[in-house]
């Protein structure tokens, strides 16, 4: 149970009102709570929409490796509600049911490429330790260069936050969009 309810359109300002609505069409589901919860803080909303949007979709890191890492964080945090949000936006990013699956098992599963597992170790560190050690930097800048790096370490730290934000309000998952009954 929310510890907020869900908000009007009067709370959440007509800008999340509408984003969640076109969103939620968008992955076929109920409006994003996560939105709507945002939008009672109008000005919070549209300088964090800008925020998010430039980490992902519009980050240069590929959706693919953006959506694993979110996944992970979810994972870690138990956070079902972004759990279930980029299960949908995973898939349609090419991520395969099996990949998804094993996001829960972490790093060390069997059928992660090189570069996804230094993703995924580097992720589990920072959501574990709050930082980096040697190896695990060197590990991962094998990988990225210095604007993907620093793309990869917001993305992790944005995904944490939000966990936090959606964990403490308890909100939950969205529901699957109802399809319009024809009588």
């Amino acid at each position: 149970m929310s510890r907020l309810p869900v908000p009007s359109l009067r709370e959440a300002g007509p800008l999340a009102w509408g984003f969640a609505r076109v969103s939620g069409r968008a992955i076929g589901t109920e409006p994003p709570l996560l939105f709507l919860t945002i939008g009672r803080q109008h000005g919070l909303f549209r300088g964090w929409l800008h925020f998010a949007g430039k980490l992902m979709p519009g980050g240069r890191l590929p959706r693919r490796e953006s959506e694993l890492i979110i996944l992970r964080v979810a994972a870690l945090r138990e956070c079902a509600y972004e759990a279930e949000h980029h299960r949908r936006l995973g898939r349609r990013a090419g991520l395969t049911r099996e990949e998804i699956g094993r996001v829960a098992d972490g790093p060390g599963a069997t059928g992660w490429n090189s570069r996804e597992a230094a993703l995924l170790r580097a992720t589990d560190a920072l959501v574990q330790n709050r930082d980096l050690t040697d190896g695990e930097w060197a590990s991962l800048r094998t990988h990225l260069n210095e604007r993907d790096v620093v793309e990869f370490l917001m993305l992790v730290g944005h995904y944490d936050m939000l966990a936090t934000f959606v964990n403490t309000l308890r909100l939950p998952p969205d529901q699957a969009r109802r399809k319009p009954t024809v009588e």
